[in-house]
């Protein structure tokens, strides 16, 4: 997502809904919120958050229906609820799943699962923090070599505390202190170069969202160093995952408030359900049937019509899937010529 060249009072005369800065801002409060609790956690209650939570949100199936695969449904609702999006899009799913199929059927016969899981961490964490970059920066106005500089000093940063986290297991003690050593340089550099780049942003709320950005990448470090890696995981994705749904409910709310254009939206009107529930709601609901009890039914089904039991065919196969398409579509779904982008406005 981005708000590039936004004029902020577009279209303002013509959708219910605009989309404030401040508020996309307000939410990188996360960042002090759990470095305040990582504090008290360390100095009065003796580590007991530290040992008792998991390694990563994902482990936690309460955190994914909540927080992790609700918004990748949400973003599928949105594509693929509405007919014209979808015809609009048709060829570049098509040949995205085809991709899919081939990397992740095929490659998987010689590919090595590390191999895999670094390519995937890497997207995810370009598509995490790309979002927030890309939204802050009609608000930054960096120059473009600036803007790239920073997002890809970012990304790079993410990518190793993300590895550090997750292979952590797998990491013999020097390549874990190389992992440590190699994110701290590349945040040093962050911090440097967000020094320089600061006089290029006039505006104080623009230098506010520059360092919003610094620290999400900043703070999931320092949490990573103290070993709190579930915090360190969940800081950058409630900011990542609270901005997308304030750009999907806005867009929906916009687009089906005169008149419901898909079926979702017309059983939401017959039973005069608000409008603004009905994607979070529909998401979350399909979030939690999809999380408990998908794998566990298809399973079952799978063992009584040809009697073997196939496992993680919706966390692994449907979701991942639906989880690769997200990062692949919403790279041009929210671009400024896209239709998506006709029911988005902006306001400080």
């Amino acid at each position: 997502m981005s708000a590039t060249n936004i004029n902020a009072t577009r279209f303002t005369d013509e959708l219910k809904l605009s989309i404030s800065f401040k508020w996309l801002l307000a939410l990188y409060a996360i960042i002090p919120l759990c470095l305040v609790l990582q504090l008290i956690d360390a100095s009065f209650w003796q580590g007991y958050l530290q040992s008792h939570l998991p390694s990563s949100p994902n482990h936690f199936i309460v955190f994914q229906i909540l927080f992790g695969t609700p918004h990748i449904i949400a973003s599928t609702l949105l594509l693929t609820s509405n007919s014209d999006y979808l015809k609009n899009y048709s060829r570049k799913l098509m040949l995205m799943t085809l991709a899919i199929a081939i990397v992740f059927g095929l490659g998987s016969l010689f590919i090595p699962y590390k191999v895999f899981y670094v390519l995937v961490a890497a997207w995810t964490v370009y598509h995490v923090i790309k979002q927030q970059h890309g939204v802050a920066r009609s608000v930054c106005r960096l120059p473009n070599w600036a803007f790239y500089l920073l997002l890809w000093l970012s990304v790079t940063a993410g990518l190793i505390i993300y590895v550090g986290i997750f292979l952590k297991n797998s990491l013999d003690v020097q390549q874990t202190l190389w992992i440590k050593q190699s994110a701290g340089l590349f945040c040093i550099s962050i911090i440097m170069f967000g020094v320089y780049c600061h006089r290029y942003v006039s505006s104080l709320f623009g230098r506010c969202f520059l360092w919003a950005n610094i620290f999400l990448v900043l703070s999931s470090f320092y949490l990573y160093l103290q070993e709190y890696y579930f915090l360190a995981i969940l800081v950058p994705r409630l900011v990542h995952d609270a901005t997308a749904y304030t750009f999907y409910v806005t867009h929906d709310y916009n687009r089906h408030y005169s008149k419901p254009h898909n079926l979702m939206y017309r059983f939401a009107r017959l039973f005069h359900m608000p409008l603004l529930i009905v994607l979070p709601l529909s998401s979350f609901a399909l979030a939690f049937v999809l999380q408990a009890y998908g794998d566990d039914i298809i399973s079952r089904l799978s063992e009584f019509f040809f009697g073997v039991s196939i496992h993680k065919v919706i966390t692994l196969g449907l979701l991942g899937y639906l989880a690769l398409m997200h990062y692949y579509t919403e790279a041009f779904t929210w671009k400024n010529d896209s239709p998506y982008r006709r029911y988005i406005a902006f306001s400080k």
